[in-house]
């Protein structure tokens, strides 16, 4: 069954969903559940590399209180990626290379934004964690007025992984922070280049953070200490296309 075109409940549904090929999202089970269709809906988790979420009943009761069997899963319309595979692509192209690294982002209306900005100056993936980021849902979709669509959005297992594959493979990652010194029209953006995001509360990883190249700042005069994510981003990215501009006049 499906409820708010976002997400559907139920062992068999569920099933029918990962067969048909559907991109999952989320999927929250309930601990300790039993049983053969059970057992089956594991083995196909496992075959299409989903990882369940083990919850309480409670916490699938607050998303629907009709007969959920013990099993919610967040469907997607947008088809996730490995960057492992984007990035190889890119080159092969002749393209440079200009990614956008979201880490833990929780706000759907941040999320939706920035990726609506990130298509408009050239972005050519968005890479997520697989846990803790905000759900692509209909309100990512319309925030971002339907900009997803038209990314590559790479879900990641170990975000600190992929920081540590785009590195060897040629691409220089810029951390997002108010530690850093430098300010970010201050670095060069016209190289194959990744730009990290953290958190809306508590900013980048510290195990990301360690593995980026370098860390880069907006500067503030007023008495607010931060900007929202999604302004700080679009400024960083915008600052990005005004140098890869120059760079090609």
């Amino acid at each position: 069954m499906k409820d708010k075109d976002d997400f559907i409940f139920g062992l068999r549904p569920v099933m029918e969903a990962l067969e048909a090929g559907k991109t999952i999202d989320k999927i929250f089970l309930q601990n300790a559940l039993q049983g053969d269709i059970y057992h089956e809906l594991k083995n196909l988790l496992a075959k299409h590399k989903i990882r369940a979420n083990y919850v309480p009943i409670e916490k699938l009761n607050r998303f629907t209180r009709k007969n959920h069997q013990g099993v919610v899963a967040f469907i997607s319309d947008v088809p996730f990626e490995k960057i492992e595979d984007v990035l190889p692509q890119l080159f092969e192209e002749g393209k440079t290379p200009f990614l956008l690294i979201l880490d833990r982002l929780t706000d759907v209306r941040n999320f939706g934004a920035i990726c609506r900005t990130a298509e408009c100056v050239g972005v050519h993936a968005v890479i997520l964690p697989e846990k803790g980021a905000a759900p692509i849902n209909s309100d990512a979709i319309k925030t971002s007025a339907g900009a997803i669509y038209n990314l590559k959005i790479c879900k990641e297992k170990n975000l600190a992984h992929a920081v540590d594959f785009l590195q060897q493979s040629g691409v220089q990652v810029f951390a997002a922070t108010e530690k850093a010194q430098k300010l970010y029209y201050d670095v060069d953006y016209t190289q194959p280049c990744a730009i990290v995001m953290g958190n809306e509360e508590t900013g980048i990883s510290k195990e990301v953070l360690h593995h980026s190249d370098e860390k880069i700042k907006l500067p503030i005069e007023g008495k607010t200490e931060s900007l929202n994510v999604s302004v700080a981003c679009g400024a960083i990215l915008y600052e990005a296309m005004r140098q890869k501009i120059r760079e090609v006049l």
